[in-house]
């Protein structure tokens, strides 16, 4: 039984490696293919896991090959996966990575059964999902359903983090009810209309999210760490330096890490350095589960 759920899509990862991700029309060869397990909230469950968290994960995945697999990793992760439901009629979701020689990463997402994830799916999973303290959703399920989860979970008083992506536009009625936020900058520039470039332009996309009813913005900033703003912080909590080769799934990492930080009440503040170290560590490997940290390599990292 976890104290974190997290709530999210599932998908297999079709990774190729390249010098260069290609222009429209045009045809390269891979320097290297690989499979692996993927979606962003598979992705973030098996990184609060790694990083020491107790969680369940909640989705729909095929009744098939890509499905099977999925959740035989995640139960390798020691995460509960008895309320994953099971799709006959959709396959499991795909996700297509480019991967470039400087480590930036294009990437297209069939999301197929993952958006047969329903309200009605969530309440079915009530009780395992309301006992806990950190609910982590992300927007590649229906938004209804990400709707749905946040309303419940302010009635509840449980403590709901959106990573908004992929980039959309959100209404105010789910601003409200989000605790936490973690735009990277295309996401918050999405959201709010303002180009994120520096500290500056960052803390002006908060000051908008905060006029819009969400307590605590943290926008992911790549290589430069993190832009807090809440009430009692506004600032930038830089990242750490490391040599990156694939920047793959460092958001969810991020995400994830962050979740298992505050599910232990840590301060926001030492939550997002944790979540910094996990992301940092994450982009000197490849790919997006299998480069989720374990907690003793965070906090060797952290020192």
């Amino acid at each position: 039984m976890g104290n974190i759920t997290v709530i999210g899509s599932s998908n297999t990862d079709l990774i190729m490696q390249v010098d260069n991700i290609p222009n429209p029309g045009e045809t390269i060869l891979a320097n290297q293919f690989s499979i692996t397990p993927g979606g962003k909230g598979a992705n973030q469950a098996v990184a609060a896991a790694r990083a020491g968290g107790a969680v369940n994960f909640i989705a729909c995945i095929g009744k098939d090959i890509f499905g099977d697999n999925a959740i035989e990793v995640l139960k390798k992760e020691n995460i509960d996966t008895s309320f994953i439901h099971r799709n006959n009629d959709t396959p499991s979701g795909i996700a297509m990575v480019y991967v470039d020689s400087n480590a930036e990463n294009s990437i297209s997402i069939a999301p197929g059964s993952n958006f047969e994830l329903s309200p009605k799916n969530i309440d079915k999973s009530f009780d395992r999902i309301f006992e806990k303290k950190i609910i982590l959703a992300q927007l590649e399920i229906p938004i209804e359903t990400v709707e749905h989860t946040a309303r419940i979970s302010r009635k509840h008083g449980i403590t709901y983090i959106l990573d908004p992506a992929p980039a959309e536009l959100l209404n105010d009625d789910l601003l409200r009810n989000i605790d936490i936020i973690t735009p990277n900058e295309t996401e918050a520039e999405k959201l709010t209309g303002i180009a994120v470039t520096d500290e500056t332009n960052a803390r002006s996309a908060c000051d908008k999210l905060h006029d819009r009813g969400t307590d605590t913005i943290i926008i992911t900033m790549g290589s430069r760490g993190a832009f807090l703003s809440n009430s009692a912080h506004s600032l930038l909590l830089p990242s750490y330096k490391v040599d990156p080769i694939d920047t793959t799934g460092a958001g969810d990492i991020f995400n994830g890490a962050l979740a298992k930080s505050l599910s232990e009440d840590s301060d926001i503040i030492e939550a997002i350095k944790f979540a910094n170290a996990a992301a940092a560590i994450s982009v000197t490997k490849f790919g997006a589960q299998s480069s989720a940290p374990k907690e003793s390599e965070i906090r060797a990292l952290i020192g």
